[in-house]
């Protein structure tokens, strides 16, 4: 399959957008980026390891490189990080020359996922409010993308099939 635009998933972190990014990218047969592994190879450090030692306007500042980057590309499958979609020129960006999915999740099958993940540094130090907040903030944004999948009472297998349906409408 050829596309003319990528397919970049967005979401909260622990909403599945690697997962599910990977199970689309192999049903149609296309490279898959994710950007937060890019970022880990790039750097030679864990999310985690980068936010502490060189602080998240550094981490912020190399996700847009990276991101942008990969988004000039096209014929791809990408996962974004949590937080790329908030960021105006990231957003922009896929707004304007993709197609966008947002995996949204109820907040509270969210926090489950990412209250104790180590590997989230945002939501590790963060109380059941402050994410809750960070989920309600984000959310806004995340609105803007083109497609919107409620996947609360979905398996993965139907959330793939789901995009793909929704893409190949377009």
């Amino acid at each position: 399959m050829y596309l003319n635009k990528n397919l970049v998933f967005l979401g909260m972190m622990g909403s599945g957008k690697s997962s599910i990014g990977n199970l689309v990218s192999k049903k149609l047969n296309l490279p898959f980026i994710d950007i937060d592994s890019l970022i880990v190879k790039t750097t030679g450090m864990n999310i985690s390891q980068i936010f502490e030692i060189k602080g998240e306007n550094y981490f912020r500042n190399l996700e847009e490189k990276i991101t942008i980057k990969s988004l000039k590309k096209i014929n791809n499958i990408i996962s974004l990080g949590g937080g790329g979609f908030i960021n105006d020129k990231i957003r922009k960006e896929v707004i304007d020359n993709h197609y966008s999915f947002w995996l949204n999740w109820d907040e509270s099958i969210l926090i489950n996922r990412i209250k104790n993940s180590k590997k989230r540094p945002l939501a590790f130090k963060s109380t059941d409010q402050e994410i809750k907040k960070m989920i309600k903030k984000r959310s806004k944004i995340y609105s803007y993308a083109q497609f919107k999948i409620n996947c609360n009472k979905l398996t993965k297998t139907e959330i793939v099939k789901k995009i793909i349906k929704m893409y190949e409408l377009n």
